[in-house]
């Protein structure tokens, strides 16, 4: 499960960096991508949510916890 949600934010996300971990029926999904620059937290979450919706509708999972973030500026 890790590895297919994973796989789904990647497309959907190119060039991100995610991170998931399953436990259970709940789910920890970090992602850090540019191309969350200029969207609100609730636009990034969305974004990420989008991914495993269905796997939520279908029941296989039930609590998703979702860190998105623009990467660091670099100096």
């Amino acid at each position: 499960m890790n590895q297919k949600i994973a796989d789904r934010v990647s497309s959907a996300l190119p060039g991100c960096e995610v991170e998931v971990t399953v436990e259970g029926n709940r789910a920890l999904i970090e992602v850090v991508s540019q191309a969350f620059a200029g969207l609100s937290r609730v636009q990034r979450h969305q974004a990420v949510y989008r991914c495993v919706e269905d796997l939520i509708a279908d029941g296989a999972l039930h609590a998703v916890t979702i860190r998105a973030n623009v990467p660091p500026q670099r100096s």
